[in-house]
């Protein structure tokens, strides 16, 4: 694994130690990532690695540090204490070890039936040369994708505890570099220069670099650990560095979440490449898994008996899996006295609604607030199961710090107890978590419908937080605030992937009139065994198509402008013809959503050139 690849050139007061040097290549060799240490001034050292992809620079040298404070421990052995002191710089590397694994698994659920597994890995382990207790292993893998970085402290029965304040991994990317930069989960996105952030960026973090390539920073396996945003660093605006929201109290052995660089020649294979965050979590921990069942969802806009009824009965006709009772329906979200075991509302009988579902095939969801999940969660899970509750959705969670990230950990294993299935909104995203805990089916931490985003936001939507995985966008269709054509919001239903997705959200039954397009929305399904997003770019378009047996379901959406987009059918099986059930906006069509259905025969050679209305988008629908 020791190899001479030409490295940064050092500064006389900097040496490389050569003994230190390691690259590691993606199978495919298209990815190289090196690491080495530097000898600094008064004997002390730093840890440094880049990344390059085909021989283009994509990170440059970028330093490798974790900053811990340890003076209880160390206090508690008659140590001596220096809690400023950089952690990482006195650290003595003595053992190198590499290695690879190609293996591929099956989700329950997901964007593909099929992921593959397959890196090649370095460890670097290393010791603390003036407090031997002390060691770290630097994990390193890299995929086709991409590559992933993490820090490992073994088991220590000496030094058991870690109290980690800072972790400074740095990512130095090339000058001209631009980023889609988001100040929280649910806000609008800018495309920004590194010099002119106004504060730090939520995760992932698409960046388009000058020499066209695009990369993505990401945080996979979030479970026993802070929230890491990123951060420009002061000193060196082409530098950014990860930023926690608290310290993090571990306990060995314990790794840190993997930081994940993603690289691609297109962005929409950023998309289609995302199962690298899922590879970087653990296997599954339910062991019977039929019980979770992907399927659509509409929210009960008005909680009576008679509105619930009506809701199961156009769910039903409609072919949807699921309806939803969205707050207060218990009392009070807010409140801590508030009792989610109990109806709290007028007319509204819960179980003959449950059951009355249950008779028509459709499932019941229930919200909870934090508040109630925190002071019931003992019982809460148990008492749904009983009542036959498919799934709970978690509302205004607390994310960020260590505390409240290993809480919802909890919660999510508590109702896979209970076989109930989970939904969390709010400023949360996920990290791979769902395939440890797959009754995880989405979350929110996205600038949805509830706030009616335009086209382009739409359209940057699936390069940033679609990356890292589910999202609850809550689809409308009906709702007059909607900025886009009523073909942009089925053509999101293909694009988008949640495998509890969310239609009609403001919608409700009376307000519609059968329109024929609706049959688009009736036949999706939510999870795939194949996806392609044929062409993109974040802010301007995207066209995907994704595959369930032997249909296709493919969407196509422009921002606030009009354009015209040619979808090449080569992702279709050769020697096959397929009927093309099109939905496309029209203003001659005499319904009030405006939405033409048309048909034509297609084949693997067929091209077909799609015209897209101003924040407009097409639907297609391809059977056999």
């Amino acid at each position: 694994m020791h190899d001479s690849t030409k490295i940064s050139d050092s500064s006389p007061a900097q040496t490389i130690l050569d003994a230190t040097r390691t690259s590691v290549q993606s199978p495919d060799k298209s990815i190289t990532v090196q690491f080495y240490q530097k000898q600094l001034a008064a004997g002390k050292r730093e840890m440094y690695y880049q990344l390059s992809y085909k021989n283009q620079p994509v990170i440059g040298e970028s330093a490798l540090d974790i900053q811990l404070d340890n003076s209880l421990s160390e206090r508690a052995m008659a140590l001596p204490v220096d809690k400023h002191a950089k952690w990482c710089e006195n650290l003595k590397v003595t053992g190198i070890h590499p290695a690879s694994k190609d293996t591929t698994w099956q989700p329950v659920y997901g964007e593909q039936s099929q992921i593959r597994d397959n890196y090649n890995a370095v460890v670097i382990e290393t010791v603390k040369d003036d407090n031997p207790i002390y060691t770290l292993r630097v994990e390193i893998r890299v995929y086709n994708e991409g590559a992933a970085i993490r820090y490992f402290f073994p088991e220590n029965p000496k030094g058991t505890y870690y109290r980690i304040i800072q972790e400074n991994t740095a990512f130095s990317l090339p000058e001209g570099t631009l980023a889609w930069h988001a100040s929280w989960a649910q806000a609008p996105y800018k495309l920004l220069a590194l010099n002119n952030w106004p504060d730090e960026s939520e995760r992932p973090l698409t960046l388009q670099l000058p020499g066209g390539l695009y990369a993505c920073l990401a945080e996979a396996g979030l479970t026993d650990y802070a929230r890491t945003k990123y951060k420009v660093n002061p000193a060196n605006p082409n530098t950014i560095l990860t930023s926690m929201y608290s310290p993090a109290d571990l306990i060995s052995p314990v790794g840190t979440p993997w930081r994940v660089i993603m690289v691609a020649e297109k962005p929409g294979d950023l998309i289609v490449n995302n199962h690298l965050i899922l590879n970087l979590n653990e296997p599954s921990k339910i062991r019977d898994q039929r019980w979770i069942r992907p399927g659509k969802i509409m929210r009960v806009m008005t909680q009576t008996t008679a509105e619930a009824k009506a809701n199961i009965d156009f769910a039903a006709k409609h072919h949807l899996q699921y309806i939803l009772f969205d707050w207060k329906w218990y009392g009070p979200a807010f409140s801590f006295s508030s009792d989610a075991t109990k109806v709290a509302i007028p007319d509204f009988d819960l179980p003959g609604i449950i059951q009355y579902g249950k008779e028509h095939g459709i499932g019941i969801w229930l919200y909870v607030n934090l508040q109630g999940i925190y002071t019931q969660s003992d019982s809460l899970f148990r008492v749904y199961h009983k009542w036959g509750v498919k799934g709970v959705k978690f509302g205004f969670v607390q994310a960020g710090s260590h505390r409240w990230t290993t809480w919802i950990e909890e919660m999510i294993r508590k109702a896979a107890g209970n076989n109930i299935m989970v939904n969390i909104h709010d400023d949360w995203r996920p990290t791979g978590e769902q395939r440890t805990w797959p009754n995880l089916m989405t979350a929110e931490g996205i600038r949805g419908n509830e706030e009616m985003p335009d086209a382009r936001h739409n359209t940057i939507l699936p390069f940033t937080r679609y990356i890292a995985g589910a999202a609850d966008y809550t689809i409308c269709y009906y709702d007059k605030r909607i900025k886009t054509t009523h073909a942009h919001q089925l053509a999101l239903a293909a694009i988008y992937y949640s495998p509890i997705q969310t239609l009609f959200w403001y919608d409700k039954p009376a307000m519609s009139h059968n329109e024929p397009e609706l049959e688009f929305w009736d036949h999706i399904p939510t999870t795939w065994d194949e996806t392609h997003v044929l062409q993109g770019t974040p802010g301007e378009c995207i066209t995907t198509a994704r595959r369930k047996g032997n249909e296709w379901f493919v969407g196509a959406i422009t921002n606030n402008q009009e354009r015209t987009v040619k979808i090449d059918c080569s992702f279709l099986p050769k020697g096959k013809t397929f009927t093309a059930r099109v939905y496309s906006d029209d203003a001659a069509v005499t319904t009030a959503t405006k939405v033409k259905v048309t048909e034509k025969k297609i084949t693997v050679a067929t091209i077909l050139e799609v015209k897209l209305l101003p924040s407009g988008g097409q639907a297609i629908w391809i059977k056999p």
